[in-house]
C-alpha cells in the first residue's frame, strides 16, 4: 500500500491564516474530485475560518472525559474506517487528552499516512522542537506542545503562510484572532512587532534549510555535480600555515555580503597518515571559524586541488578562497601550484586568491629532523671508513674476480652502510668505493685513469645505484619516524579528548592530561589583565597576570616563571613548569593550548548561563504570576464589589433572603481573595527563605477537621479514617492546616460527582503518613512532578481554578516542616497524595 502524502502549512505566529489556507486547499482538491474529509479543525471562534469549511464532509470528533470535563479529540478509528483520499487534521503539535491512542496528534497523523491516507495539517514555528527554546527567549513564553523537526522535514510539502507583523497586529486589533478581552494583553506581550519579526525570520530560515535539503537530495538523485547558485556558500581552504587567519577573515567578509550565506573551512590532509600541517595552527583557526559562525571540515586526499574541488562541489559552494602560494619563483618552474591548478579546474566556482605576508617567501617550516639518530650516523661513517679498506684488502687476495663482481660486492657494502647510518654515510661510502674500485681494480691499476669505456660506465652505474639506494633507505627511515611521531601525537590527542569528554570540568582535565603526558611539575593558564594588554613593557610582570586555571605543584604565576611558554592569543598564555620541552613536542603542546582556550571559553559560558538561569527563572515566575493572578484577583474583587454595590444602591430594595445571599457572596469572594493573597505571600516567603516555622506536637485527628471546616460545605462528604492511637506529628499547626486545605481542595476539584476523596493515616518508622485519595482521572506518572511547579494547572483549560500554587505551596510548606509530599496512583484509577511528617516524641496535652 503506498504511503499517504503530508502537506504542512507553517506559520510564524497564531492568526497568520494557516488553517484558512489549509481549508482553501482542501476545497480546491474537493472541487477537482478528490475524496476529502475534515477530521479536525480548530476555528478558535473565528467566523471566517468556520465559513471556509463550507460543504466539506466533517467527521464527528471522539468525546473524552478528563478530570470531570467533557473534551473531544480526532476520531482516528473513524477516519481509518472512512478511508478518504485526503483528511484535514489541524494543529499537528497538539497533545491529545489522556486516554487517546497516541500521546501526540502527529502520531495520529503518522498512522493515517501509514494507512495510505494523505493529510493536510498546520504548525507554528514556536512548536518546532529545535526552536522551542529560542522562541521562549524571544517571547518569554514557553510552549509546552512541540513536534519533532524530523516529522515536519519528512513532509512532502511545507508551505509558509506569511504575514507582516503590522498586518497581523491589525488583524488582532480587529478581533479576528482572539476575543476582545485578550487583545490588549496579546498586543503588549507576545504580539509585539519585534517578537513577530523575529518569529517570521525564524520561520523563513527554517524553511530555507528544508528547501536546501530538498535541493541536495534532488541533485544527488539526478547526479548533478555542477554548482547551482541558489545560496551563497563560501569555502576557505586552510593549509595549517600562519596565513590561515587572514584567509578566514577575508572569507567571512565575503560571506557577510550575502544574507544567509554559509562559511565553510576545509583542510586537505595527506592520505598517507603522516604529519603535515601544524595541529596548533589548525586548532586555533578552527576556533576562529566557529566564532565567526562557520563550520570546519577536514578531508583526505593525495591531489590537493582535486580533493578541494570535490569538497566544494559536494557542498554546492559558489566561492572558494585560497591563499597566494608561499612557494618561491623557482618552485613555480616545476609545478603550477595549488592555487593556479584549482583556478584552472574550478569551473563555475569563483576562486579568490588572497595575498598575505607569507606569499612568495617559500615554505619556512620547522627544520626537518634527521631520519636516524646521531649514534647510528656515526656508526655508519665508522663502517664506511673501516669497512671499505677491509673489503678492498679482501678482494685483492681473492683470485679470478672480474670488475663486475668487484662492483657488485662494493655495492652491497654501500647498501649495508646506508642501512646502518643513512644517507650521508652511504654517500661517503659510494664516493670512496668508486675511488677504490678505480685505483685497485680498474685497468690501468694504481692510477685514476680508466682505459675502457665499459669500465667507466660500470663505475658510473655503481655510483648512481649507490646514491639511489642510499636515498631510498633514508626516505624510508624518515617516513617511518614521521609515522611513529604522528601515531604518538594522534594517540596523545585521542587520550586528551577522551579525558576531557569523560570529565565534568574539561579545562582541569585537559591541563592534568598535558602535565601527565610530558611529565611536568605544573601547568597553568594565565590571562593578561585588560589594562596591560597592548603594553609590552608590562607583559612580563607578575602582577598583571591572573591564573585562571592550574594543575600540579607550585604553578607559575607569570610567563617568566616557567620553563616553557606557549602563547594562545593576545591575552591567554599556557606556562609549563618542571622541564624544558623539545622543539618536536612544542607542536602538540600548542594544540593542547588551543583546546585549553576553547575549554576555558566553554566554562565561562557555562558560568554565565548558571548566573543567568536564576534570573531567568525569577523572570519566568514573575511573568507567570502576573498572567495567572490577573483573572484570580479580578474575579473575587468584582464579585465582592458587585454584591456590596447592590446592597448600597438606594434604587433597589432587597428582601432578607436576597440580602443574605449578597452578603454571603461578598464574604465568600473576600475569603477566596484572602486565601489567594496568603498563598502568594507564603510562596514568596518560601522562595526567599524567610518563612517562619514553629513546630510542636499536634494530632492529625485535630488538624484534619479544622482543614475540612475551612473548606466549607464542599468538604462535607470527605471520608476520614484516622486511628485513635496514631502518634502526633511534629509540625507547625498553622502551616499544617494550610497544607491539608490545599491538598484536599485539589482532590475535591478532580473527584467525580458522588465519589468524594478519602483521608487515611498510618505510622511507620518514625513517620506519620496521611493519604488523600481521590478516584478521578489521575495523572500519568511521567507528569507527576509537573503538578508541583508554581503556576501550573496540569490539563486545565481555563483560569477559573486558581493560580496553580496549591500543590507547589503545599510541598514547600511540608518540606519546611521536615516532611514531604509525593503522589501515587490510586488502585482502580485516580491520584493519591501522600503527606509524610516526622512523628512527635510524645502526644500533645488534651
Amino acid at each position: 500500500m503506498p504511503r499517504g502524502e503530508l502537506r504542512i502549512y507553517l506559520g510564524a505566529a497564531p492568526g497568520v491564516g494557516k488553517t484558512y489556507a489549509m481549508l482553501e486547499e482542501a476545497r480546491r482538491r474537493a472541487g477537482r474530485g478528490t475524496d476529502v474529509v475534515v477530521g479536525l479543525v480548530e476555528t478558535h471562534g473565528r467566523p471566517q475560518t468556520a465559513a471556509m469549511i463550507g460543504d466539506l464532509e466533517v467527521l464527528p470528533r471522539r468525546p473524552l472525559r478528563y478530570r470531570g470535563t467533557d473534551l473531544t479529540e480526532l476520531d482516528l478509528d473513524a477516519v481509518l474506517a472512512r478511508r478518504p483520499e485526503l483528511v484535514v487534521v489541524d494543529e499537528l503539535a497538539h497533545t491529545n487528552v489522556p486516554g487517546s491512542r497516541h500521546q501526540k496528534r502527529w502520531q495520529d497523523v503518522q498512522e493515517l499516512l501509514d494507512a495510505g491516507i494523505s493529510v493536510l495539517s498546520t504548525v507554528n514555528v514556536q512548536h518546532l522542537e529545535s526552536l522551542n527554546d529560542v522562541v521562549a527567549r524571544i517571547t518569554g513564553t514557553t510552549q509546552r506542545e512541540t513536534v519533532p523537526d524530523a516529522v515536519v522535514r519528512a513532509a512532502e510539502q511545507v508551505e509558509l503562510v506569511d504575514m507582516t507583523p503590522e498586518a497581523l497586529r491589525r488583524r488582532m486589533a480587529h478581533g479576528n484572532i482572539y476575543r476582545p478581552d485578550r487583545i490588549d494583553a496579546a498586543l503588549g506581550n507576545y504580539f509585539r512587532v519585534g517578537n513577530l519579526t523575529a518569529l517570521r525570520e525564524l520561520a523563513l530560515l527554517w524553511l530555507a534549510d528544508k528547501v536546501d535539503d530538498q535541493l541536495d537530495r534532488y541533485r544527488a538523485q539526478q547526479g548533478i555535480s555542477a554548482t547551482w547558485e541558489a545560496r551563497e556558500r563560501v569555502v576557505v581552504a586552510l593549509t595549517g600555515g600562519p596565513e590561515g587567519e587572514t584567509l578566514i577573515r577575508r572569507a567571512a567578509r565575503i560571506a557577510a555580503r550575502s544574507k544567509g550565506a554559509d562559511l565553510l573551512a576545509v583542510h586537505v590532509a595527506r592520505n598517507d597518515g603522516l604529519a603535515g600541517a601544524d595541529p596548533a595552527q589548525l586548532a586555533r583557526q578552527r576556533v576562529l571559524v566557529e566564532s565567526l559562525g562557520g563550520s570546519y571540515h577536514q578531508v583526505l586526499g593525495a591531489d590537493v586541488p582535486a580533493a578541494l574541488l570535490d569538497f566544494a562541489r559536494g557542498v554546492n559552494a559558489t566561492q572558494l578562497v585560497l591563499g597566494a602560494s608561499r612557494r618561491g619563483r623557482f618552485a613555480h618552474l616545476f609545478a603550477r601550484g595549488v592555487g593556479v591548478t584549482t583556478t584552472a579546474r574550478s569551473g563555475a566556482i569563483d576562486v579568490h586568491l588572497v595575498t598575505h605576508p607569507q606569499a612568495g617567501r617559500g615554505r619556512r617550516g620547522a627544520a626537518v629532523p634527521a631520519a636516524l639518530s646521531r649514534r647510528r650516523r656515526l656508526l655508519g661513517f665508522a663502517l664506511a671508513g673501516l669497512g671499505l679498506p677491509l673489503l678492498t684488502l679482501l678482494l685483492s687476495v681473492l683470485p679470478d674476480l672480474t670488475l663486475t663482481n668487484d662492483i657488485l660486492i662494493f655495492l652491497a657494502g654501500v647498501v649495508g652502510v646506508a642501512l646502518v647510518g643513512g644517507l650521508w654515510p652511504a654517500l661517503v661510502a659510494a664516493l670512496g668505493g668508486s675511488l677504490l674500485l678505480n685505483w685497485f681494480f680498474t685497468p690501468p691499476y694504481r692510477t685514476l685513469t680508466i682505459a675502457e669505456a665499459d669500465n667507466l660506465l660500470a663505475l658510473g652505474v655503481f655510483v648512481a645505484v649507490a646514491v639511489a639506494v642510499s636515498g631510498v633507505v633514508d626516505v624510508a627511515a624518515r617516513r617511518t619516524r614521521e609515522a611513529a611521531r604522528a601515531a604518538a601525537d594522534a594517540q596523545t590527542l585521542a587520550t586528551v579528548a577522551g579525558s576531557v569528554l569523560r570529565g565534568e570540568r574539561p579545562l582541569p582535565a585537559l591541563l592534568d592530561r598535558l602535565r601527565e603526558t610530558f611529565a611536568l611539575r605544573a601547568v597553568s593558564v594565565l590571562e593578561l589583565a585588560p589594562d596591560a594588554q597592548g603594553r609590552p613593557g608590562r607583559a612580563h610582570e607578575e602582577d598583571v597576570w591572573r591564573r585562571v586555571a592550574s594543575v600540579g605543584v607550585d604553578p607559575a604565576g607569570s610567563p617568566g616563571a616557567g620553563e616553557t611558554t606557549v602563547p594562545v592569543d593576545e591575552r591567554l598564555t599556557v606556562v609549563l613548569s618542571g622541564r624544558r620541552l623539545e622543539a618536536a613536542d612544542r607542536r602538540i603542546v600548542e594544540a593542547f593550548a588551543a583546546q585549553a582556550a576553547v575549554a576555558l571559553r566553554q566554562e565561562r559560558l557555562a558560568e554565565e548561563a548558571a548566573t543567568a538561569r536564576p534570573l531567568a527563572e525569577a523572570d519566568r515566575l514573575r511573568t507567570a504570576l502576573l498572567a495567572a493572578v490577573s483573572h484570580d484577583l479580578r474575579t473575587p474583587l468584582a464579585s465582592a464589589k458587585a454584591a456590596v454595590s447592590s446592597l448600597r444602591s438606594p434604587d433597589v430594595e432587597f428582601d432578607p433572603e436576597d440580602r443574605a445571599e449578597l452578603l454571603a457572596t461578598a464574604d465568600e469572594s473576600l475569603d477566596r481573595l484572602g486565601r489567594l493573597v496568603a498563598n502568594l505571600l507564603d510562596m514568596s516567603r518560601l522562595q526567599a527563605g524567610a518563612l517562619g516555622v514553629t513546630r510542636t506536637a499536634i494530632g492529625l485527628e485535630d488538624a484534619v477537621p479544622l482543614a475540612l471546616d475551612e473548606l466549607g460545605p464542599a468538604a462535607a462528604g470527605v471520608r476520614t479514617d484516622i486511628p485513635a492511637d496514631l502518634p502526633a506529628v511534629d509540625a507547625d499547626p498553622g502551616l499544617l492546616e494550610r497544607v491539608l486545605v490545599n491538598v484536599v481542595a485539589n482532590a475535591l476539584r478532580h473527584s467525580p460527582v458522588g465519589r468524594p476523596p478519602t483521608i487515611t493515616a498510618s505510622a511507620h518508622a518514625g513517620q506519620v503518613e496521611l493519604r488523600v485519595i481521590d478516584t478521578g482521572p489521575g495523572i500519568p506518572e511521567d507528569r507527576w512532578e509537573h503538578v508541583f511547579l508554581p503556576f501550573q494547572r496540569l490539563g486545565d483549560r481555563d483560569n477559573q481554578t486558581g493560580v496553580g500554587l496549591g500543590l507547589a505551596l503545599s510541598r514547600g510548606l511540608a518540606e519546611a516542616m521536615g516532611g514531604s509530599i509525593t503522589p501515587e496512583t490510586t488502585p482502580g484509577g485516580g491520584l493519591t497524595m501522600v503527606l509524610r511528617l516526622p512523628a512527635a516524641d510524645e502526644r500533645p496535652d488534651r
